[in-house]
């Protein structure tokens, strides 16, 4: 095991509800990206980088918080989030992402501050290290660029 920010080289990178139908759900905002198109993009980047990805998602808040613990259990490089709607409502990621010591940046294909009020608040972003959001699939790609350079 290696120590959470140190020498790990495994990122992960969780994505929350409805991130499964990306490619499908409202492309006039999320694109035409699928989450394996984004996968095979952040797998490509993260080679040139000397980087692994772990990527996941699921519609379960829970599975996200156990998944942060384990991101600092098995000493990852860093995780990136993209908690979808549970951006605005959960505490408990926000208490997950403060329990840990792995540095999470918050990810949105979109930018919650052009959209609907209630997408204002991040409960997320207020315990990550930094956020990007507004650039579609490419978003990952900066985060992960970002994390390269922790």
């Amino acid at each position: 095991m290696t120590e959470a920010g140190g020498a790990g080289t495994t990122v992960f990178v969780l994505n929350g509800p409805n991130l499964n139908l990306l490619g499908l759900r409202e492309p006039e905002i999320y694109g035409s990206q699928t989450l394996d198109d984004i996968a095979g993009m952040l797998e490509d980047r993260a080679r040139e980088l000397g980087l692994e990805i772990d990527m996941r998602q699921s519609n379960h808040e829970g599975h996200l918080v156990d998944w942060l613990h384990e991101a600092q259990a098995t000493g990852a490089r860093a995780v990136l989030v993209n908690a979808g709607a549970y951006t605005h409502t959960s505490v408990a990621l926000h208490d997950a992402i403060k329990a840990i010591k792995v540095p999470v940046i918050e990810v949105h294909l979109s930018n919650p501050h052009t959209r609907e009020g209630f997408r204002h608040k991040s409960y997320v972003g207020m315990a990550a290290k930094g956020t990007v959001a507004g650039f579609g699939a490419n978003s990952y790609v900066v985060a992960l660029e970002a994390v390269a350079r922790l």
